[in-house]
């Protein structure tokens, strides 16, 4: 019953705007569907055991989301299906910010085999319901609901995503990288770090720290370190790399010299 019902709302969605599919040579559809949000609140309205991902940070979700949406950051999807979706012919409606990043997801629950993927947008233009925290301020819901940077961080074919801290020393790192991605030579120091030289200084706000996998610190205001160990020291954080461990970052970064590109991304 389930099945033969997926099977009517994925005909009856077929006749909504699909900007995000795309055909191959036999005419076959291999890529999410697109539709408006006001189709979406019409499929939110069915009892179709549909579910609505929101794919933003868990900051911007807290001041305000659809409700009954359940949070499954973007940056946390990645090559396995997400134990929150374990049906891959559910429908399921995608949304973030302003669409960017809900594009990116739709897409890569997509080639995980999904089969009901529906893109709605970016909660910037949803008109309908918001769920709130009933202490949430209206200056704390703007500040969730406006762009965020995210560090990218690509080595080895392939890219780590990280949160920066709330320092004057991660504002300043934003604010070069502003102009334009860099590349560092990174090379190994103990067995717990990537080190390698900024091409510039950056103000630091030391303290004492135990660091953790995928934490990026500021050393001496001019060397920036990847850790993928503990060591206890007086450093700068800059920024966490989300969702890794050491044995993916020692994969990754590998041992003796590495390339290393960082940029900035902003939500949209």
């Amino acid at each position: 019953m389930k099945k033969l019902l997926v099977m009517i709302i994925a005909v009856a969605l077929s006749v909504f705007s699909a900007c995000g599919q795309i055909m191959d040579g036999d005419n076959m559809i291999n890529s999410y569907t697109q539709i408006s949000q006001e189709e979406a609140k019409a499929v939110m309205l069915r009892d179709d055991e549909h579910i609505i991902v929101d794919v933003r940070r868990q900051e911007e979700y807290d001041a305000g989301h659809i409700p009954g949406a359940i949070l499954i950051p973007n940056e946390s999807i990645g090559t396995e299906p997400p134990q929150e979706l374990p049906d891959l012919d559910q429908i399921i409606l995608i949304y973030c910010r302003s669409g960017n990043r809900s594009n990116q997801a739709a897409q890569k629950l997509f080639d995980m085999g999904y089969t009901n993927i529906y893109e709605i947008g970016g909660i910037n233009d949803w008109t309908g319901e918001i769920v709130t925290e009933d202490s949430m301020r209206t200056q704390d819901i703007a500040e969730a609901l406006s762009p965020t940077a995210t560090l990218v961080i690509e080595a080895s074919g392939h890219t780590f995503y990280a949160s920066f801290e709330n320092s004057s020393s991660a504002d300043a790192l934003k604010q070069k990288l502003s102009s334009g991605e860099i590349e560092l030579e990174l090379h190994d120091y103990g067995s717990f770090e990537k080190v390698g030289s900024l091409p510039w200084d950056l103000p630091r706000n030391d303290e004492q720290v135990t660091t953790v996998p995928g934490d990026v610190i500021l050393y001496q205001g001019n060397q920036i370190t990847i850790y993928y160990d503990k060591n206890t020291w007086a450093f700068t954080r800059l920024v966490k790399i989300n969702n890794t461990t050491k044995e993916e970052l020692l994969e990754v970064l590998g041992y003796g010299n590495v390339k290393v590109k960082l940029s900035i991304e902003w939500s949209e």
